[in-house]
Order: C-alpha cells, then sequence, then structure tokens
C-alpha cells in the first residue's frame, strides 16, 4: 500500500473516531461501544507501526496529513494569469522608503486578492513547501522503542483497563509511565524537523490530560476545578458565559472515550 493512502485512513478514522463511539453507544450500548473503541484503537497502532517500520515515516504527527491552506491554494483569476504573463512588474519600491508595495498595474482581482506584501505570500508558499517536502528524522533503535511504546500505549491501557477495571489506579499509572517514558527517550534526538518540534511540544502539553482522567479526577481534580469555574462564574463579569456552559460540559466529556483517552 502507498504511504499517502495509509495517511490517509488514519486521518479518516482519527477525525470519525468520536462519532463512531457516540453513534455505536446509542445503538448497541455499553459493549458495542468498547468493541468499537478496541477496534478503531487497533487499526490506529497497525497503520502506525506500519508506517514507522515499513515506510520509515519518523515521529508520527498529529493530524497525520498537513491541513489543506485554502487561501494559498485559492486559484488564480483569469486576468490575474493574463497579467502575470504579460510580464508587468507587480511590486513599486519607494525611493526614499525602500518600501516594496504592490503596483496598481498588478493589483489582483477580488476573487484572488490578500492583503499581504507579494515577499509574505511567497514566503509563506515557500515555507509551507519546504514544511511538507521535509524528509522525516531518521529515527535509531532508542527511538524506534520510544514512539513504538508511544503508538502501542492505547492498546495496553485498554488491556489494563479490562483487567484491572475502570476504577482502578494501574491503567492510568500504566498510561502515564509510557507516555513520559517515550517522551524521555526521544528527548535526545536532534535536528527535528518543524512538524516533529511541534509534535514533541504537543505531547508534552497533553500530559496535562492526565488530571482530568479517571480516577485522578474523579478523586482529586473534580471538586477543584469546578470550585474554580463557579468562583470566576460569580465573581467575574462576564467570564460566566464561558465557565458555566463549560461545567455542564465536563461530564459528558469525561464519558467519550476518545475526547478523554484518545
Amino acid at each position: 500500500l502507498p504511504q499517502q493512502k495509509l495517511l490517509t485512513w488514519l486521518s479518516v478514522l482519527e477525525c470519525v473516531e468520536v462519532f463512531a463511539e457516540m453513534g455505536t453507544a446509542r445503538v448497541w450500548g455499553e459493549m458495542g461501544r468498547w468493541t468499537i473503541i478496541v477496534l478503531i484503537q487497533l487499526a490506529k497502532a497497525v497503520l502506525r507501526l506500519l508506517l514507522l517500520l515499513w515506510y520509515k515515516a519518523g515521529i508520527q504527527t498529529s493530524p497525520p496529513i498537513v491541513p489543506l491552506n485554502r487561501e494559498q491554494q485559492q486559484p488564480l483569476h483569469p486576468q490575474d494569469v493574463e497579467d502575470n504573463s504579460s510580464g508587468k512588474d507587480q511590486t513599486y519600491v519607494g525611493r526614499r522608503s525602500s518600501r516594496v508595495v504592490r503596483s496598481l498595474q498588478s493589483t489582483p482581482s477580488l476573487q484572488s486578492r490578500h492583503w499581504g506584501s507579494p515577499q509574505q505570500r511567497e514566503e509563506s508558499q515557500s515555507r509551507r513547501a519546504e514544511e511538507m517536502n521535509q524528509p522525516p528524522t531518521p529515527l535509531g533503535l532508542q527511538e524506534t522503542i520510544a514512539e513504538s511504546i508511544y503508538i502501542t500505549r492505547p492498546l495496553l491501557h485498554l488491556l489494563s483497563l479490562g483487567v484491572w477495571g475502570q476504577r482502578s489506579w494501574k491503567p492510568w499509572l500504566l498510561s502515564a509511565i509510557l507516555d513520559i517514558s517515550s517522551l524521555s527517550l526521544l528527548s535526545d534526538l536532534k535536528d527535528l524537523n518543524r512538524r516533529e518540534r511541534a509534535e514533541l511540544r504537543r505531547r508534552t502539553i497533553l500530559l496535562l490530560y492526565y488530571l482530568l482522567r479517571s480516577p485522578f479526577y474523579d478523586r482529586y481534580s473534580e471538586g477543584r476545578i469546578l470550585l474554580l469555574l463557579r468562583l470566576l462564574a460569580d465573581y467575574v463579569p462576564g467570564v460566566g458565559f464561558v465557565t458555566r456552559p463549560l461545567m455542564d460540559y465536563l461530564p459528558a466529556w469525561q464519558k467519550i472515550y476518545f475526547y478523554n483517552w484518545g
């Protein structure tokens, strides 16, 4: 299978996982819900391991495919294409200020107009193209093991839930240890590209989710978070429009596995 097709399948799974969990729970109940969770996590792990071990795709980023920037992909209006091909100067440089501005003759139509300077647009496009074409950083044995730990962590967490139950601390501790171990092993990796550095920062920030995951949330975080939100809603003008819906949303968010652990 081509690598791009695997990335596409992985992106589709990440987009529909929450809907699949909620829909299955509504139709087939808890047993169906946990079945679809296991199947989706198993499929994601298989695809990621194929990308890691077979295609040498390096650190797996989320989302797997860079979102399309429609402003940069917007096709030129026919009039703009004609103006560009005619060889007209697109910019004018001020004699005293040396400021670069777009000339009136090369002003594009409203359909394809952007409000930055031509240099900003070209730099943005070249930077995006460079980011898209950057090869993944080669991983050594230690880094491959670390990435494999990160990929298989959801499956090990689900297995531990089945063995020890949802109220036990062991699945929570096991998952936290695996995430921290993976990040620690990857911390020695140098010369990462921009997307890989952003992905490691994202994984580090997501460690804060353990404060919102049961059983830690049920025993320690819930009361403090709700108290803080209630105080903000009661004593800070205007904040209640945000904190009160958030207080109502937290219990529902807790029940969705892919929101909480995905």
